[in-house]
């Protein structure tokens, strides 16, 4: 993700749900603009990714942070859905229902549980919000939850901090849980191809066991 400097510090310093939400509120009108500007390509990526692992398989898809819905759109002209975004910002679920990409939206926040049954989903994205200020580790525990076995999640992490965040620990004890199988995890890339070069991440592909 990407704002102005001083504004992604905020972001990245938030310390509470509330904080985060009102930050993102604020952003959602000029999030694509920006982002897009600065040569975002975290949403096309993670939905290729996505797509080699889950095949041709059809189902329902959680895209969980959705943001403005710069996933979803990718994923829904691919052909996956019906998708269902989840976000905690109100307004970023504002700009995603404007795409037309959605079937529906709940507004959650990851770090407390999702509002879904078990196994309600046939695979998950959540891309963009696993940074430092944004949802914890404990949120693979619900991703996982909701989702069915054999389903394929999508998800990505800040090279500099998602060791110290708990991500590299929680997804080994979701392993020893026998949980999760990690089928892919990238090699650390830029996560905008025309700026903020110092910004790496990575691409995890998980299969719900």
């Amino acid at each position: 993700m990407a704002q102005n400097t001083e504004d992604l510090d905020a972001v990245y310093g938030a310390t509470t749900p509330e904080a985060s939400r009102r930050l993102y509120d604020d952003w959602s009108d000029s999030y694509d603009a920006e982002n897009l500007a600065k040569g975002f390509w975290l949403p096309i990526v993670a939905a290729g990714v996505y797509a080699r692992h889950m095949g041709r398989a059809e189902g329902a898809v959680l895209d969980a942070g959705c943001g403005t819905g710069l996933v979803g759109q990718s994923l829904s002209l691919m052909g996956y859905g019906p998708i269902t975004g989840c976000d905690l910002s109100p307004e970023m679920i504002r700009m995603a229902e404007g795409t037309g990409a959605y079937a529906g939206f709940a507004e959650a926040d990851m770090g407390a549980g999702l509002p879904f049954d078990d196994a309600a989903f046939t695979g998950f994205t959540c891309i963009g919000s696993f940074g430092p200020g944004h949802a914890p580790p404990e949120s693979l525990d619900h991703l996982m939850r909701v989702t069915c076995p054999g389903g394929i999640g999508v998800f990505n992490v800040i090279e500099a901090t998602y060791k110290e965040q708990g991500f590299g620990q929680m997804i080994k004890s979701l392993e020893e849980r026998d949980l999760l199988r990690v089928e892919e995890r990238s090699r650390p890339f830029r996560a905008y191809l025309l700026a903020e070069p110092e910004l790496t991440t990575r691409i995890y592909a998980v299969r719900r066991l």
